[in-house]
């Protein structure tokens, strides 16, 4: 996901009709393989033909790397239009979670969505669900329809529940509290993690230490749930990746890790400054237990017109990472619908394109 800077933006703005349901038909991804961090994936049924561009999988491999989709790739047509009352996302979320969604597609379709474009592996964002976090007859469901569409719940973005690494003492013990229930929501759907912000207040060793404490107490509450606790390069020192490397190592947990997010390297908005992105997930691929595909413009030939995919892929992989891939489209030139395909498909070439030079 993007730092809240930029869903600000997005809720500024009108999200216009929400884009249509052209899902493409598509049948279950490759089977076999595990994932870094979350075990074994359901294998397809091998009864409907493969995806556009999709390879068969042959019996007893695995593929290079699986794809998964990204719930906030679909924030669009899940949100629509906010009400301009509405000033920040935050607000919206407190006044009524449920009443953001004003979307034409109900959160709880996301693993059918996915299922019709051959991706078998999910992840959720928490604002979709902010009020259902304890709810176990709506969180039932969701696993029983990722169940039903043989789709693996693979973790939660967590956002809106307040700086884990904020200076403010009380604050942070709060911010750790308030993310436990999504440890547990997460284990009953099965995740293998959640996604959190490091964000902090201060000079750069000062956020460090701060960020690390409460990533690190947080992790001593995960452990009877056996969920990861992963940070994602978010905005802010966050995406600078040698500032979150050393969050990482000061942190020193086994449940912690990091969400390489291709395109989060923007640090400051005035004056506009960015980490260089190749750097930055090199960075932070030593400590990776999930990857974050993101797309925003796509040239005539398919390829993605601000990251070079083949480049920062051979970056994952020469990292020894071999786990999903989750799919991010975040532009505003496709409808979100297309914006996945282009991914898929972009992603697939890639994995055929690289395969030769890393499997045996």
């Amino acid at each position: 996901m993007s730092p809240p800077s930029n869903r600000r933006e997005f809720l500024r703005m009108s999200a216009g009709a929400a884009a249509g349901l052209r899902l493409s038909a598509a049948a279950p991804a490759l089977a076999g393989g595990a994932c870094a961090a979350g075990g074994e994936a359901p294998g397809g049924s091998g009864e409907e033909p493969a995806a556009a561009g999709e390879p068969e999988a042959t019996e007893g491999t695995a593929p290079l790397f699986r794809i998964s989709l990204a719930q906030w790739s679909l924030h669009r047509t899940m949100f629509g239009e906010l009400p301009a009352r509405w000033s920040s996302f935050g607000e919206a979320l407190a006044n009524d979670p449920d009443a953001v969604l004003q979307g034409s597609l109900d959160p709880l379709e996301l693993a059918a969505t996915a299922r019709s474009f051959g991706i078998d592996g999910i992840e959720y964002v928490n604002t979709f669900f902010f009020g259902h976090a304890q709810d176990r007859d709506y969180l039932a469901e969701m696993k029983r329809r990722a169940e039903g569409e043989g789709v693996q719940s693979l973790l939660i973005m967590c956002d809106a529940e307040g700086d884990l690494g904020d200076p403010d003492e009380a604050a942070r013990a709060d911010a750790i509290e308030r993310h436990v229930k999504w440890l547990e929501a997460a284990q009953f759907l099965g995740c293998h993690s959640i996604r959190v912000n490091a964000r902090s207040r201060g000079e750069f060793e000062e956020q460090q230490k701060l960020a690390a404490d409460g990533l690190r107490r947080l992790c001593e509450r995960a452990e009877p749930f056996g969920v990861n606790v992963l940070v994602e390069n978010h905005g802010e020192l966050s995406s600078n990746g040698q500032w979150l490397a050393g969050v990482m190592e000061l942190v020193d947990h086994s449940l912690v890790g990091t969400l390489p997010d291709f395109g989060n390297f923007l640090l400051t908005r005035e004056p506009e400054t960015w980490y260089d992105r190749y750097q930055g997930v090199e960075e932070l691929m030593p400590y990776a237990k999930a990857v974050s595909a993101k797309s925003h413009v796509f040239g005539a030939d398919g390829e993605e017109l601000r990251t070079d995919y083949e480049r920062i892929m051979r970056i994952v992989l020469d990292a020894g990472y071999r786990g999903w891939v989750g799919i991010e489209y975040e532009g505003d030139e496709l409808s979100e619908m297309e914006g996945i395909e282009k991914t898929r498909d972009l992603l697939i070439r890639v994995r055929e394109r690289l395969a030769p030079s890393y499997l045996p």
